[in-house]
């Protein structure tokens, strides 16, 4: 079993933009030791969208690798204000590291005013991380080297082809792992899809090739993706969009799909495709209670 976590929409004053920090809100004081940084800091941003841009700047600080996921990092890849039809509120903020770098986020998160989650953090062996912002009555999850809930996504490798967030691909691809979809990731889709084109790079765009490559070798995953696909396309219809919005998306999506069956299958997919829906072919995730701080 893998662990998930479980108003009126306000657009946030500031978003980041790659080589733009917002001014006054980081700086670092080396404390004699090596290695060791200690924060002076604002207090954590009641929004969370322009916390994430706080957490981003102490990170790029302390030379640690983060990079929000989810529904935060959708909205830091929206220019200008997130279309009406898609806006939805962003409770917490959702984070990736690198492999073994569960130590450094720890140092980074408590110094910026983070309360640990220490006992779950010290039974994750190193992969899942998670802290609380008490003030805004919300916690921060921290993905260490991957992302897995449904499906596994691999991210540590991919973490600097976005200075921003994961990049487009891995960002999409979370919510096409969603096994049981809600409002909010057809919404994440959508938006994901309106904004970035499909091609073969990374700039403002969702890499199709990354796509195709990570669902080649694992037909579950190819298996859950479809199902996704097939639903955000056919769900468009009652999404609020325009038709000419609608077709975007649609054709988009198609494309990517495209893309996806053009890729060479595996020999182990071959194989699990062969067993196809007989087996159940995804984890499914556990929830983890924060009602309060453990330890």
């Amino acid at each position: 079993m893998h662990t998930r976590v479980t108003s009126d929409v306000t657009e946030p004053s500031w978003l980041p933009t790659p080589g733009s920090h917002r001014a006054g809100i980081i700086s670092t004081v080396r404390d004699g030791r090596p290695g060791r940084i200690t924060f002076s800091v604002m207090d954590a941003h009641a929004d969370v969208v322009d916390e994430a841009a706080r957490v981003l700047e102490g990170a790029a600080a302390a030379s640690v690798v983060v990079r929000p996921i989810g529904g935060v990092a959708v909205r830091l890849h929206v220019s200008g204000q997130m279309h009406a039809a898609l806006a939805r509120p962003y409770a917490d903020l959702d984070l990736v590291a690198g492999r073994k770098r569960a130590r450094d986020v720890t140092r980074l998160l408590v110094g910026l005013g983070y309360e640990a989650n220490e006992r779950f953090n010290a039974m994750s062996g190193g992969t899942r991380l998670v802290f609380y912002d008490r003030a805004n009555s919300r916690h921060v999850d921290v993905f260490v080297g991957e992302f897995r809930m449904c499906h596994q996504v691999a991210l540590s490798d991919r973490l600097g082809a976005d200075p921003r967030t994961v990049p487009l691909a891995e960002l999409l691809l979370t919510k096409l792992q969603v096994v049981q979809l809600n409002e909010k990731d057809l919404k994440d889709i959508w938006a994901i899809v309106l904004e970035h084109d499909i091609g073969d790079h990374d700039d403002e765009t969702i890499n199709g090739s990354v796509i195709a490559r990570a669902l080649s070798p694992d037909w579950g995953f190819w298996r859950t993706a479809s199902g996704t696909v097939a639903a955000a396309r056919s769900g468009l219809e009652s999404s609020g969009l325009s038709p000419e919005e609608q077709q975007t998306i649609d054709a988009r999506l198609a494309a990517l799909w495209d893309r996806v069956e053009q890729e060479p299958k595996s020999f182990r997919w071959k194989s699990r495709a062969r067993i196809g829906e007989r087996s159940r072919w995804y984890e499914e995730p556990e929830e983890i209670a924060h009602g309060r701080v453990e330890g």
